[in-house]
Protein backbone atom coordinates (compact mmCIF):
# COMPACT_ATOMS: atom_id res chain seq x y z
CA UNK A 1 0.00 0.00 0.00
CA UNK A 2 1.38 3.53 -0.34
CA UNK A 3 1.23 6.10 1.62
CA UNK A 4 -1.72 8.16 0.53
CA UNK A 5 -3.98 5.02 0.82
CA UNK A 6 -2.45 4.27 4.18
CA UNK A 7 -3.27 7.75 5.33
CA UNK A 8 -6.94 7.63 3.99
CA UNK A 9 -7.18 4.28 6.18
CA UNK A 10 -5.83 6.25 9.20
CA UNK A 11 -8.12 8.90 8.58
CA UNK A 12 -10.82 6.99 8.23
CA UNK A 13 -10.01 4.87 11.63
CA UNK A 14 -10.08 8.44 13.46
CA UNK A 15 -13.50 8.97 11.81
CA UNK A 16 -15.48 5.66 12.94
CA UNK A 17 -13.67 6.10 16.47
CA UNK A 18 -15.34 9.74 16.87
CA UNK A 19 -18.33 7.93 15.66
CA UNK A 20 -18.28 5.19 18.17
CA UNK A 21 -17.86 8.11 20.82
CA UNK A 22 -20.79 9.93 19.67
CA UNK A 23 -22.82 6.60 19.57
CA UNK A 24 -21.46 5.98 22.76
CA UNK A 25 -22.76 9.43 24.62
CA UNK A 26 -26.35 8.50 22.95
CA UNK A 27 -26.04 4.85 24.86
CA UNK A 28 -24.89 6.49 28.05
CA UNK A 29 -28.00 8.78 27.97
CA UNK A 30 -29.88 5.76 26.73
CA UNK A 31 -29.00 4.06 29.70
CA UNK A 32 -29.31 6.81 32.29
CA UNK A 33 -33.14 8.04 30.74
CA UNK A 34 -31.90 11.43 30.73
CA UNK A 35 -29.02 13.93 29.50
CA UNK A 36 -26.66 14.11 32.47
CA UNK A 37 -23.54 16.99 31.92
CA UNK A 38 -23.72 18.37 35.57
CA UNK A 39 -22.60 20.92 35.98
CA UNK A 40 -22.31 22.07 31.99
CA UNK A 41 -26.44 21.07 31.46
CA UNK A 42 -28.69 20.39 33.66
CA UNK A 43 -30.28 16.97 33.50
CA UNK A 44 -33.13 16.59 31.04
CA UNK A 45 -35.15 13.14 30.93
CA UNK A 46 -34.80 11.53 27.15
CA UNK A 47 -36.67 8.50 25.79
CA UNK A 48 -34.22 7.12 23.02
CA UNK A 49 -35.48 4.30 21.21
CA UNK A 50 -33.72 0.75 20.66
CA UNK A 51 -32.37 -1.85 23.64
CA UNK A 52 -29.15 -2.40 25.39
CA UNK A 53 -28.04 -4.79 23.24
CA UNK A 54 -28.23 -2.51 20.18
CA UNK A 55 -26.16 0.63 21.38
CA UNK A 56 -23.52 -1.56 22.95
CA UNK A 57 -23.37 -3.33 19.18
CA UNK A 58 -23.46 -0.23 17.51
CA UNK A 59 -20.91 1.40 19.72
CA UNK A 60 -18.45 -1.38 20.16
CA UNK A 61 -18.56 -1.52 15.75
CA UNK A 62 -17.10 1.56 15.38
CA UNK A 63 -14.33 1.05 18.17
CA UNK A 64 -13.88 -2.25 16.45
CA UNK A 65 -14.11 -0.69 13.09
CA UNK A 66 -12.01 2.00 13.59
CA UNK A 67 -9.17 0.29 15.19
CA UNK A 68 -8.80 -2.20 12.46
CA UNK A 69 -8.27 0.57 9.76
CA UNK A 70 -5.93 2.32 12.14
CA UNK A 71 -3.83 -1.20 12.22
CA UNK A 72 -4.21 -1.88 8.17
CA UNK A 73 -3.16 1.97 8.06
CA UNK A 74 0.04 0.94 10.27
CA UNK A 75 0.94 -2.42 8.57
CA UNK A 76 -0.04 -1.51 5.20
CA UNK A 77 3.29 -0.68 3.94
CA UNK A 78 4.66 -4.15 5.27
CA UNK A 79 2.14 -6.16 2.99
CA UNK A 80 3.33 -6.88 -0.59
CA UNK A 81 0.63 -6.30 -2.99
CA UNK A 82 0.43 -5.14 -6.58
CA UNK A 83 -1.11 -1.64 -6.96
CA UNK A 84 -4.56 -2.72 -8.21
CA UNK A 85 -4.89 -5.16 -5.10
CA UNK A 86 -3.82 -2.89 -2.79
CA UNK A 87 -6.36 -0.30 -4.05
CA UNK A 88 -9.31 -2.97 -3.97
CA UNK A 89 -7.84 -4.11 0.19
CA UNK A 90 -8.15 -0.23 0.63
CA UNK A 91 -11.33 -0.32 -0.97
CA UNK A 92 -12.71 -3.11 0.72
CA UNK A 93 -11.49 -2.29 4.26
CA UNK A 94 -13.51 1.10 4.08
CA UNK A 95 -16.57 -0.13 2.76
CA UNK A 96 -16.68 -3.17 5.31
CA UNK A 97 -15.50 -0.84 8.41
CA UNK A 98 -18.59 2.03 7.52
CA UNK A 99 -21.57 -0.23 6.13
CA UNK A 100 -21.08 -2.48 9.40
CA UNK A 101 -20.36 0.55 11.76
CA UNK A 102 -23.61 2.54 9.98
CA UNK A 103 -26.60 0.32 9.99
CA UNK A 104 -25.55 -0.68 13.75
CA UNK A 105 -25.49 2.75 14.78
CA UNK A 106 -28.73 3.06 13.07
CA UNK A 107 -30.53 -0.13 14.15
CA UNK A 108 -31.69 0.69 17.49
CA UNK A 109 -33.29 4.14 16.59
CA UNK A 110 -35.53 1.78 14.40
CA UNK A 111 -35.84 -1.32 16.35
CA UNK A 112 -34.09 -2.91 13.74
CA UNK A 113 -31.14 -5.95 13.60
CA UNK A 114 -30.99 -6.16 9.92
CA UNK A 115 -29.73 -10.19 10.35
CA UNK A 116 -32.47 -11.66 8.12
CA UNK A 117 -34.51 -10.59 4.85
CA UNK A 118 -38.01 -9.73 6.89
CA UNK A 119 -36.35 -10.16 9.88
CA UNK A 120 -36.24 -13.33 10.91
CA UNK A 121 -36.91 -14.32 14.48
CA UNK A 122 -36.37 -10.79 15.37
CA UNK A 123 -39.04 -8.83 13.65
CA UNK A 124 -39.74 -7.33 10.34
CA UNK A 125 -39.99 -4.01 8.61
CA UNK A 126 -38.31 -1.93 6.09
CA UNK A 127 -35.55 -0.64 7.84
CA UNK A 128 -34.62 -4.45 8.88
CA UNK A 129 -34.29 -5.26 5.15
CA UNK A 130 -32.91 -1.76 4.05
CA UNK A 131 -29.93 -3.05 7.15
CA UNK A 132 -29.82 -6.67 5.86
CA UNK A 133 -29.19 -5.33 1.91
CA UNK A 134 -26.73 -2.97 2.88
CA UNK A 135 -25.22 -5.73 5.02
CA UNK A 136 -23.90 -7.25 1.81
CA UNK A 137 -21.28 -5.22 0.50
CA UNK A 138 -20.04 -5.66 3.88
CA UNK A 139 -20.09 -8.95 3.99
CA UNK A 140 -18.42 -9.74 0.59
CA UNK A 141 -15.98 -6.37 1.37
CA UNK A 142 -14.44 -8.13 4.73
CA UNK A 143 -13.67 -11.54 2.94
CA UNK A 144 -11.79 -9.97 -0.03
CA UNK A 145 -10.24 -7.76 2.66
CA UNK A 146 -8.70 -11.17 4.41
CA UNK A 147 -7.72 -12.62 1.15
CA UNK A 148 -5.72 -9.97 0.42
CA UNK A 149 -4.14 -9.29 3.66
CA UNK A 150 -3.15 -12.95 3.79
CA UNK A 151 -1.73 -12.67 0.10
CA UNK A 152 0.02 -9.74 1.41
CA UNK A 153 1.52 -11.29 4.63
CA UNK A 154 2.11 -14.12 3.00
CA UNK A 155 4.47 -12.47 0.33
CA UNK A 156 6.19 -10.49 3.03
CA UNK A 157 6.85 -13.06 4.88
CA UNK A 158 8.84 -15.01 1.60
CA UNK A 159 10.39 -12.08 0.57
CA UNK A 160 11.58 -11.22 4.16
CA UNK A 161 12.93 -14.96 3.58
CA UNK A 162 14.34 -17.67 5.88
CA UNK A 163 15.70 -16.59 9.45
CA UNK A 164 19.18 -16.79 9.48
Amino acid sequence: MNERQRQILILNGVGLLVGSVLVGWVFFFFLLKQVVLWPVVPSMPVEIPGDERGWRMAHMEGITHGLLLLALGAVGGRLRLGVRAAKALQWAALVQAWLFFLPAAFGPLVGARGLAFGGGPFGGGVANDLMYVSGWPAVIAVHVMLVLLAVGAWRGLREAGAPR
